[in-house]
């Protein structure tokens, strides 16, 4: 039995580390050195490779590196292969520290002193408390409420929106297309973390904005395709929305001569909110693997009708 690795081989070097000690009995793989194809049982990726049970006809089981599997066409993949996400404690440790420094960067208006550096302009600038700025977050999965859970303890008034309804202690909770114009109109820094599926690509777009009080900001920790990019370059045209922070775009890299490395009510990162760490991670894909001899049911195993 063994296991094949396709990610970053720097990182694979940890994960293998860990393998030998604690999981000796799995053995180790790393893409594109398979060896032989018909030992392999679990594939954990962050791409699949072609021709997959082709490649690796005794697969069991896709694990995804990463809390989303939008990277993957799982309409390519065997409908009875158990596609599994990375439920790592440090992505989710990640998220909320981006999270925070993100919201924290909007509601002090640091996008604003840092072109006053610039043009060397030495001017301060009226204090919102925290209790006055509304930060809602689109997507109510794991990831969002402990983000809004680290939110709350700053003091932020906290909303939240989510396809289906959910009941979160301090947060005004929204659901559905309907409930979409109202729970919007109250956010002043409004957050997306929902996965990437068919229905939630390209929801950031001009009617969202629309919906937005003048003068809000958005911070971007999905997915690229999330966000109409030219949408939001006229709402920032217009006042409508007062600044933006993007970690992830349509294209990554973004291209040399793409409108946003230049502008100035937009900072970007280069998709580093979250990163899976082989320390933290170890143990629930382990865990994952152990459950899957028993014949348990794996922690975060993906709908394959919803796309997570």
């Amino acid at each position: 039995m063994a296991l094949l690795y396709k990610s970053d081989p720097v990182r694979g070097q940890h994960w293998q580390a860990l393998f030998a000690e604690h999981a000796p009995d799995i053995a180790w793989r790393a893409w594109p050195d398979i060896g032989n194809p018909e030992d392999i049982e679990y594939l954990a990726a962050w791409q699949a490779p072609d021709n997959l049970i082709q490649l690796l006809p005794n697969l069991k089981v896709l694990f995804a590196l990463s809390a989303g599997v939008d990277q993957l066409d799982l309409s390519s993949l065997p409908s009875g292969l158990p596609v599994v996400r990375l439920l790592d404690p440090g992505i989710t440790q990640g998220m909320c520290e981006y999270a925070s420094w993100a919201v924290l960067s909007l509601h002090r208006d640091m996008l604003r002193y840092r072109q006053q550096q610039l043009s060397r302009d030495w001017q301060a600038h009226m204090l919102q408390p925290a209790a006055n700025r509304r930060v809602g977050v689109m997507g109510l999965g794991t990831q969002a409420q402990r983000i809004l859970a680290t939110l709350g303890s700053m003091g932020f008034a906290l909303s939240g929106w989510a396809r289906s309804a959910h009941q979160i202690t301090g947060v005004d909770c929204y659901a559905g297309d309907a409930q979409l114009p109202a729970f919007l109109s109250q956010c002043d820094i409004l957050l997306c973390v929902l996965p990437l599926t068919e229905q939630t690509q390209g929801i950031l777009n001009r009617h969202v904005f629309a919906h937005l009080p003048r003068g809000a900001a958005l911070i971007n920790m999905g997915r690229g395709r999330h966000l109409v990019e030219d949408d939001l370059l006229d709402a920032l045209g217009s006042g409508q929305l007062s600044g933006a922070i993007l970690d992830v775009l349509q294209e990554e890299p973004a291209p040399a001569d793409h409108p946003f490395w230049d502008h100035p009510q937009i900072v970007l990162t280069p998709h580093i909110a979250a990163m899976t760490q082989p320390a933290t991670a170890f143990g629930v894909l382990l865990e994952n693997i152990r459950r899957h001899q028993r014949g348990e049911r794996m922690v975060g195993e993906v709908d394959r009708n919803r796309g997570y």
